[in-house]
């Protein structure tokens, strides 16, 4: 259920303004969580014509009218040449609320047809190749931050791909130093959730544009832990509430990583949690679940 489900008997604008507020506060939490915004900082806002970078650059706008500090916004948009991709939609919406642009046009989409077979899973290429255009831009133009629109659910459903399909306990950090140390990424709505930001977009009546290179793609294994999660949330409400929670809550000592805890060295009278070491693990009542259907 969306917010705007939620509240059947308010007026469009007054949900507008209920939504937008929630978003800005989870925006703003973020940003002064893990000091995405400083002053004098440059953010490039990557927009791709979806729901999720038109909610962020709305709402980084919005904070940057309220913000004790300075900062400048530049929305700039990865033309890939997909077939049909409409060119004159966000720089038409760009123009029509006046804020700096640009359009940086690069024909990714020949090369990921050409690499990847038919129907097998396009996206890995298709973010290294934009993730390396978007770098060498931001290094060009004097960029400090690169803001993607990823949100709560998807750090969520990036926790469980890595753990289901790459055997790995990592999702997307709020904020991220590239590997060559030259580019900053940050991700302001990672405390905002995809329902709020779905019905905002709808409210805004944002120009949205589909993905049709990877968005076509039924079978993907994201799609495949959406799914799974949804259902989860429906017979257990909070649930993912409890697992975004535990990414900030974290016991080195308890689980089996030799690089995050030193057990190989750890002495017999060491300090390893020794209050709840053979405790039983405890739980919210409210969110436990009977199985794993």
């Amino acid at each position: 259920m969306t917010s705007t489900e939620k509240l059947p008997n308010i007026a469009p604008q007054q949900k507008l303004a209920k939504i937008e507020r929630n978003l800005r506060r989870n925006v703003g939490k973020a940003i002064h969580d893990f000091n995405m915004i400083e002053d004098g900082d440059k953010i490039m806002v990557c927009l791709s014509g979806g729901k999720d970078s038109y909610t962020m650059l709305e709402i980084l706008r919005n904070l940057q009218k309220r913000a004790p500090i300075n900062f400048e916004i530049v929305a700039v948009n990865l033309d890939q040449k997909q077939p049909g991709f409409p060119e004159d939609v966000l720089p038409s919406y760009l123009e029509s609320i006046g804020i700096e642009h640009h359009i940086i046009e690069e024909d990714t989409y020949s090369i990921v047809t050409d690499k990847i077979p038919e129907g097998k899973t396009t996206c890995s290429l298709c973010s290294r190749l934009r993730r390396g255009i978007i770098y060498s831009w931001a290094n060009n133009h004097q960029i400090t931050k690169i803001a993607l629109g990823h949100h709560r659910d998807d750090i969520i459903e990036t926790l469980f791909l890595n753990m289901f399909f790459g055997g790995k306990l990592k999702s997307m950090p709020p904020k991220l130093r590239s590997d060559d140390g030259k580019n900053t990424i940050i991700r302001p709505l990672a405390y905002a959730k995809e329902s709020d930001i779905q019905s905002y977009s709808d409210l805004k009546e944002f120009p949205i544009i589909p993905c049709n290179l990877c968005g076509s793609q039924e079978n993907l294994q994201r799609k495949q832990i959406k799914s799974m999660l949804a259902g989860w949330e429906r017979q257990y409400p909070g649930r993912l509430k409890s697992i975004f929670s535990s990414l900030s809550n974290v016991t080195p000592s308890h689980l089996m990583d030799n690089s995050l805890f030193p057990f190989s060295t750890l002495a017999s009278n060491e300090n390893m949690d020794k209050e709840e070491l053979f405790d039983a693990p405890t739980f919210d009542q409210s969110i436990v679940f009977k199985d794993l259907s």
